[in-house]
């Protein structure tokens, strides 16, 4: 049968229309129709603001939010921290690397009479009446301590300082009520959430960076000479200088962590404090201005399946005892390398960290109730918590006498004397020379090497002494590599790593 002109064009039309309808079949069933971010189907109402500061949320929005709802009601709280430090002229430039800007006035007779450093990073408003969080490095040894807020700067005062956390605590005394952030829950925090980091990165105020949470739990080898309480967030929300101590937000806008570090030899890697450490040392850094930790004096590590399996075990549940500190109070309660301890005080023992941070919650002269497994038995054990000691990381400064230095590698190196070794609780077989000071440009500074760090082996030579050192330095030309083996004393034990520099 032949079709008409009309006819043909009818069933052209019905063909475009079955395809048309087939089309939207498949892709409903591949899942291919995906709704535009941002839509009104899908985009979160805007997070409410009181006249006291941001208001928590009853729950998290199902979809990607609004970052600029977020902002806007972050950032009031948001705080830019000014330290100054003057000192006595010196010809070292100051060596914190958190610091945005320098300046050394010149004197009369074109030296430097003074020193002057200007550094700073961020903080934010925990509370209506003038408390301000910041990172302890931001404000370590300043003369002065300022915050600006609103495009008004005001005088702050530092009411407590944790050097063990790099957490501290400021007060600005203003005659109203500030915008403040509530402090959100870090424990629960899942990898692949979405954050917002906001502060003065280069002392560029009011940035806003936006990332997930990379991971939980990070430990930090050299950036502090007692890295116990190391638990950092990772995110790949940028974190540059001048960022420290702002803070980390979920999209509920509260604070679950404390901006605090990166990594310079990568891109969108930064660490952040969780604010659940933020949560236990508050009270004491706003009530004393300091925090007393209980201290037990164990070297411990967690366990794996094989460990489980080796000491009966049924789970890996347990933080597991290397050595015992001579005279710490789990040495006066009797506890040994080998014991694994399951229980300390009412809680389980899982990782390590629970039972850093459970203990170091007490303060010295608590009794706590520890639970171990030993020998195939569970033992009860009871110890009286010490206070924690100051760490090589509080080293006081070298006299002049006895040190020496190297120009081109700049750091300042001296013997390792009795008197020294009983000050900064050195162990008694660890030979070599400690570093008393790393100059700022110093090559050494880019390897992560600091005060305190003890050089053991240079290129393979054993080093005992400064002269030794001196006499290997002394032996390479212009482009040789040197490799320095340096030792990190720490309570849990030695922390060994190479420094890898190369002869100018």
């Amino acid at each position: 049968m032949e079709l008409n002109g009309r006819g043909r064009g009818v069933v052209t039309l019905l063909l475009v229309l079955g395809a048309v309808v087939f089309g939207m079949v498949v892709a409903g069933s591949l899942n291919l129709s995906m709704p535009a971010l941002g839509s009104p189907a899908t985009a979160p109402a805007n997070l409410p603001s009181g006249e006291d500061g941001p208001q928590r949320l009853a729950g998290a929005p199902a979809a990607i939010p609004s970052f600029a709802d977020l902002a806007e009601v972050v950032t009031p709280a948001v705080v830019q921290v000014l330290s100054t430090t003057i000192e006595e002229a010196s010809d070292e430039l100051p060596q914190d690397i958190f610091d945005f800007f320098r300046q050394r006035p010149p004197g009369r007779d074109g030296e430097p009479r003074e020193f002057r450093q200007d550094g700073g990073g961020s903080g934010f408003i925990v509370s209506p009446d003038g408390w301000i969080v910041t990172n302890n490095h931001v404000v370590d040894g300043a003369t002065t301590v300022r915050v600006r807020l609103a495009e008004r700067e005001y005088e702050a005062a530092v009411r407590g300082v944790d050097d063990l956390t790099d957490i501290a605590l400021l007060k600005v005394e203003l005659d109203r009520p500030l915008p403040y952030l509530e402090l959100g829950d870090s424990s629960s925090l899942r990898v692949g959430e979405w954050v917002m980091v906001i502060g003065s990165p280069l002392a560029l105020e009011s940035s806003v960076t936006v990332g997930v949470v990379s991971a939980k739990g990070r430990a930090l080898v050299g950036l502090n000479a007692d890295n116990s309480f190391d638990n950092f967030i990772q995110t790949d929300a940028a974190i540059n200088r001048g960022n420290s101590g702002g803070p980390l937000v979920n999209t509920q806008g509260e604070v679950i962590g404390i901006a605090t570090a990166m990594n310079f030899g990568a891109e969108n890697i930064g660490f952040a404090i969780p604010v659940d450490t933020l949560r236990h040392v508050l009270p004491q850094l706003r009530d004393e201005g300091r925090v007393q930790r209980g201290y037990l004096g164990v070297a411990i590590e967690n366990l794996d399946y094989q460990d489980a399996q080796a000491w009966g075990l049924e789970s890996t549940n347990g933080a597991l005892v290397n050595s015992v500190t001579e005279g710490t109070p789990a040495a006066k309660a009797g506890l040994q390398p080998g014991d694994i301890i399951l229980e300390v005080g009412d809680h389980e023992v899982e990782r390590t960290r629970d039972l850093i941070d459970e203990v170091s919650s007490y303060r010295p002269g608590t009794e706590l109730d520890l639970e171990l497994w030993r020998n195939g038995k569970r033992v009860s054990k009871t110890v009286t918590l010490e206070e924690r000691t100051p760490t090589v990381a509080d080293v006081p400064e070298p006299e002049e006498t006895g040190e020496e230095s190297f120009e081109w590698l700049g750091i300042e190196v001296e013997d390792i004397t009795e008197e020294l070794r009983r000050s900064v609780r050195l162990p008694r077989d660890l030979q070599g020379v400690l570093i008393s000071d790393v100059h700022a440009s110093s090559p050494l500074y880019d390897e992560g090497v600091r005060p305190g760090f003890v050089i053991s082996d240079v290129n393979g030579a054993k080093i005992g002494s400064v002269a030794d050192l001196e006499a290997e330095l002394e032996q390479f030309e212009s482009g040789d590599y040197v490799r320095l083996y340096v030792q990190i004393p720490a309570p849990t034990g030695l922390v060994s790593r190479f420094a890898i520099v190369r002869v100018p």
